[in-house]
């Protein structure tokens, strides 16, 4: 397998991810910023939002579509790139938890907790 084999697939996934972040998530970023501010919405790591503990629900509606939304581009990328879509989900959570500020709730390896810093 030469190099180039091997950089398209990764080379995709790095502009995949550039596009969700400058593009999809636009669309949504101010009710998902205010839902994750006000701990309506949380980020889990396999790259799907959940309604974090305590929460009401509101934003349950907003995490269900952001969520087909991530799913159908998570599919594409992992047929791609032949991965599985847990690990484009993992992926997207790392690149989306350095963008998160501090008090977002998180859920990792099923525990939930709010982002330090």
């Amino acid at each position: 397998m030469t190099f180039s084999a091997i950089r398209k697939p990764f080379f995709g996934i790095l502009v995949l991810m550039m596009m969700m972040a400058g593009i999809a998530l636009p669309a949504y970023a101010l009710d998902l910023e205010t839902a994750r501010s006000q701990g309506l919405a949380g980020e889990v790591d396999n790259g799907l939002l959940a309604v974090p503990p305590g929460s009401p629900g509101d934003a349950q509606g907003l995490i269900g579509t952001i969520n087909n939304q991530r799913r159908a581009e998570y599919a594409k990328v992992a047929a791609q790139n032949n991965l599985s879509l847990d690990v484009v989900g993992g992926m997207m959570f790392e690149k989306i938890y350095t963008r998160l500020p501090a008090g977002t709730w998180v859920q990792v390896q099923g525990k939930w907790t709010k982002k330090a810093r």
